[in-house]
């Protein structure tokens, strides 16, 4: 997904990561990569849940439900199952969440960003059943990874920017 969290020099992360590499801290360094991890987890997990519990309605018959998936691949657990964590403390410090669209089926590489911004914000347009002349309108709440990642941006700032804080302090 192009919309990635990134949190990058906070509290002079770049000039920590400089520091512990001249002292040689290599349990400070990896003491700092597991804490940032664990800043940028609850994010992480709140946006699987997000996707998850995500209500996808229809536009078309309401008589009757439409059923379970037909294919293997139900697409918010697959979703949910492609966000990663990505911690660097090396010459670009600091923390990445992103929907990895390597661990998606080909066909579902832009759904990610199709259900959070659309166009238009809300809507998925797809084939019925893959049949191209057929298609079919569904409705989500748009910006469910925004939303979710500005629920989240302040309490890992701060996370950050204790963590940087605390190296600091042990590295003098």
């Amino acid at each position: 997904m192009t919309r990635e969290v990134r949190l990058l020099n906070t509290g002079s992360l770049l000039e920590l990561s400089r520091r512990l590499r001249a002292a040689g801290g290599e349990n400070i360094r990896s003491s700092m990569h597991r804490r940032i991890r664990r800043a940028a987890e609850p994010l992480r997990d709140d946006l699987q849940n997000t996707i998850r519990a995500l209500d996808i309605r229809s536009s078309g018959r309401t008589t009757r439900s439409g059923g379970p998936s037909p294919t293997t691949r139900p697409l918010r657990a697959t979703i949910a199952d492609a966000i990663r964590i990505s911690v660097r403390t090396g010459s670009h410090p600091g923390a990445s969440v992103w929907v990895d669209k390597g661990r998606l089926p080909p066909d579902m590489r832009r759904m990610p960003e199709v259900i959070n911004s659309g166009p238009p914000p809300g809507r998925i347009r797809h084939p019925v059943f893959g049949n191209k002349r057929r298609w079919a309108n569904q409705y989500v709440k748009p910006f469910w990874w925004d939303d979710t990642v500005r629920k989240h941006t302040p309490r890992m700032e701060r996370e950050v920017a204790r963590i940087a804080d605390d190296v600091r302090r042990r590295l003098d």
